[in-house]
């Protein structure tokens, strides 16, 4: 991910997304076929049933999903990222889109976040969990600044089981996406750092014991787009 070996995962990734912000954004949607956008809507769809007041999204990086999430109509959404730069650009978006007086973006580390508790009606992440230095802790906050009854919603890559899928993918994966990543976004560890992330990251079952294990109830799973990205949902 870097060349400094000292650093911990934690100061890593914080300093690759703020190398990246400036491109994130057209990486994101160009590399994915603009799948990334249909993903984040089931975010809120799944979401909107519990219509939550108070919505906290960690990880937000340029704000794509929070932008999303003021469709619901709530009252405050807060988004929280280590990435400063990643956080200007989002400031900068939710400007243009008039959603300042809903949307609010805080500097913050996902695994000690500076809420009190009980203070969301729902939580989401989006792409985000796997770039936890401790998962257990990361989730383990999220639970503890939601309301009893609130809902998590996590949005994530991860592997396709099925024939073709599963080899284009891990072609495209291994030598297309990182390759392209490289050369648009300057940088030469991130985008090698997506597929490496993904590959290592617990999904399915390992991963809902996880959230089990952090204290959410009626935990499941729904896979998108034949397997590429993951829905994991819980209640507290």
């Amino acid at each position: 991910m870097t060349n400094n070996k000292k650093a911990g995962k934690k100061e890593q990734v914080r300093a690759m997304f703020n190398d990246i912000a400036p491109r994130y954004d057209f990486l994101n949607h160009f590399l994915s076929a603009g799948i990334d956008i249909q993903w984040r809507k089931k975010v809120r769809k799944n979401l909107a049933p519990y219509h939550p007041k108070a919505i906290l999204d960690v990880a937000t990086g340029t704000g794509d999903l929070a932008i999303e999430l003021s469709k619901l109509n709530p009252e405050k959404i807060v988004g929280v990222d280590i990435a400063d730069e990643m956080l200007s650009f989002g400031r900068k978006k939710i400007k243009s889109k008039n959603l300042e007086n809903i949307i609010e973006f805080r500097n913050g580390d996902s695994e000690n976040l500076d809420f009190e508790d009980n203070s969301f009606d729902a939580v989401t992440v989006a792409f985000g969990v796997r770039n936890y230095e401790t998962l257990q802790k990361g989730l383990r906050e999220m639970a503890r600044v939601m309301k009893p009854g609130g809902h998590v919603v996590i949005l994530e890559f991860s592997k396709p089981k099925k024939f073709p899928v599963k080899q284009i993918y891990k072609f495209y994966f291994s030598f297309i996406l990182p390759g392209f990543g490289r050369m648009v976004s300057k940088h030469n560890d991130a985008y090698t750092y997506l597929p490496d992330s993904v590959q290592e990251f617990a999904e399915d079952e390992a991963f809902l014991a996880e959230m089990e294990k952090a204290g959410y109830k009626e935990t499941r799973q729904k896979r998108l787009s034949l397997g590429i990205a993951t829905l994991y949902f819980g209640t507290k």
